[in-house]
């Protein structure tokens, strides 16, 4: 990331949390939750030239990975699904290009006390099957991601009847792996009417209607409801609300998706062409080569070949800079070598014997800064100065000691392996960070390449990979909360490396109970100070959006964690 990058994400930061904290005033006040508006930091870039003409008709061909799973928003927690069904869906709210929140299929959401919410949706909104969409239909899918505990789950933790409906889910599914689907429903979410459910938390939470334009919170239709085969079946030709709609048996896996316009879509997404097509590509050398002879309109990873050339090679069609994205790697549950003291201990070392500077400098070329906390630099809260933070400091000397006194304790043994998938462009750093920490430590030290995303993924959700694997976290919505609590709270969704501390948990849950956020912010530091210490993942550095499009492209804009917003691209 170039240092005017730095100044521009710093300065934003700064002013996003003066208006986070003078809206949050006035929405407690006045009881309206959508004074939560903030602004996080966007590209803005925007290829629109008012020069020639461009084709309504024409299909936009982007790049995408093979999503993990079936097209269900509350089972989909990664980029490759996430970035389709934002595309598909419409829900209570979406974000727009700078991250604030819009209202969508709400037509209010509304609190007295920041704990009981009454939610009105429009009566005019309907599935591509042709019911309506209602209030049942986000009851419903909420309380479905609970009963089948899917990866999204934990974002319904703060309702009431979270708890008992979760049990009951696990019970089902320890009595019937492969169908086993809890009965019981969380009792703070009630239908009034078709257009009218009101949500009951289970303590004051002042950003809960931020939450509510991420995937999670998406309606399903009645189709989408029930079993888990039914509901598996159904995200293989999704029937869906949003701006497009996935075209009938279009989804070749591994190969590509088609996208096209829903002709009953009424909010402010409308698409401006005749659709977008996403390929899924092996490797990112591939996308940019298809970028670079036309076969690929719009390219949102640069592989790190190209990060010294491509700004030069493609001008104005060209973008760089600061994002939502958080890089890390994390440490399976099973390797006792990174277990209690001994462990805490070898982590320390292995986080220091990482020259972060030297990496971003060298492979990622000014696109990419060195992580000194675990939020990403755009989102208010983000601290540089959090207390114990030097552990991710390059020390060479201090890491060696460290993995002295953790060999007292339990010789080490075998080698340190960085698993990752091969079709993300993530060799070169991988074996940067390798070589690092072996030259500082005297250990074997390598990369470990899966094929594809969904093969590490597969292990990693299912919590059976035996190395350490390479993480990330790439925002759903601009809150302190959204990087700490779904990848380190107990049973959070994201929660890799199954970390549990019950006074991080705690801190989290004292955080979303404070309506100052200066003071909310105050207590996330505290929490992140238990992250330095454990370090449940290593913070490696901060992403920034590199990405460009063809010749003829026009109306490119980058969103607030980096992907393209496709409704607006023309050519």
């Amino acid at each position: 990331m170039s240092a005017t990058a730095l100044i521009d994400s710093a300065k934003l930061r700064k002013s996003l949390e003066a208006n986070l904290v003078k809206k949050q005033l006035t929405a407690i006040a006045a009881a309206a939750a959508l004074a939560l508006t903030m602004t996080a930091c966007g590209s803005g870039s925007d290829s629109g030239s008012a020069e020639g003409k461009t084709n309504a008709n024409a299909v936009i061909v982007g790049n995408d990975s093979e999503p993990q799973n079936p097209l269900v928003p509350a089972n989909t927690n990664e980029t490759g699904g996430g970035l389709i069904l934002d595309h598909i869906f419409s829900g209570l709210e979406y974000y727009d290009a700078k991250g604030n929140p819009q209202m969508e299929v709400a037509e209010s959401i509304k609190s007295d006390d920041n704990q009981n919410w009454t939610i009105k949706i429009k009566g005019d909104t309907k599935f591509s099957d042709g019911t309506p969409v209602t209030s049942k239909s986000f009851v419903d899918a909420w309380n479905q991601a609970v009963k089948h505990n899917m990866l999204n789950a934990s974002f319904f933790e703060s309702i009431q009847g979270y708890d008992e409906a979760l049990k009951a889910a696990e019970d089902a599914t320890a009595a019937d792996p492969k169908n086993g689907t809890g009965t019981v429903d969380m009792t703070g979410l009630n239908v009034v009417d078709d257009t009218t459910f009101t949500v009951a938390l289970n303590q004051p939470e002042s950003d809960f209607p931020l939450r509510l334009g991420y995937s999670a919170f998406y309606p399903m239709p009645e189709a989408g409801i029930g079993d888990p085969e039914k509901v598996k079946a159904y995200g293989e030709n999704p029937i869906t609300n949003g701006p497009y709609l996935v075209k009938k048996d279009s989804w070749k896996h591994n190969e590509q998706i088609e996208l096209i316009p829903n002709p009953d879509y009424k909010g402010d997404r409308k698409p401006k062409n005749g659709g977008v097509t996403f390929k899924f590509y092996s490797t990112q050398d591939a996308a940019m080569s298809d970028l670079q002879s036309g076969s690929l309109d719009v390219l949102d990873a640069i592989p790190d070949s190209a990060f010294g050339t491509y700004q030069d090679e493609l001008g104005d069609r060209s973008v760089n800079d600061p994002s939502a994205i958080f890089q890390s790697f994390t440490f399976p549950k099973s390797d006792d070598r990174f277990q209690g003291e001994a462990g805490a201990l070898r982590m320390q070392a292995i986080s220091m014997a990482i020259d972060r500077d030297e990496i971003c400098k060298t492979i990622f070329q000014g696109t990419r800064t060195p992580a000194v906390d675990f939020i990403a630099p755009v989102i208010p809260g983000h601290n540089p100065s959090v207390k114990g933070n030097e552990v991710l400091k390059f020390n060479p000397k201090k890491a060696k000691e460290l993995w002295k006194q953790a060999d007292a304790i339990q010789p080490w043994t075998g080698d340190f392996e960085l698993a990752y998938n091969s079709d993300g462009g993530h060799q070169a750093w991988v074996d940067a960070t390798a070589n690092s920490i072996k030259n500082t430590l005297g250990i074997e030290a390598k990369g470990a390449p899966y094929p594809d995303f969904k093969s590490i993924r597969d292990e990693v959700t299912k919590h059976t990979i035996k190395t350490a694997f390479r993480t990330g976290w790439q925002a759903d919505y601009p809150s302190p909360y959204n990087f700490l609590g779904p990848l380190y709270r107990t049973g959070g969704s994201a929660n890799d490396g199954e970390y549990s501390n019950p006074e991080f948990d705690k801190l989290l849950a004292q955080a979303l109970n404070t309506s100052d956020q200066k003071e909310a912010f105050k207590i996330y530091d505290q929490a992140q100070e238990i992250l330095m210490k454990q370090l449940p993942a290593i913070p490696l550095w901060y992403s920034n959006v590199t990405g460009g499009w063809a010749e003829g492209v026009q109306g490119v804009q980058f969103d607030w964690h980096s992907k393209p917003l496709y409704f607006y691209i023309t050519k």
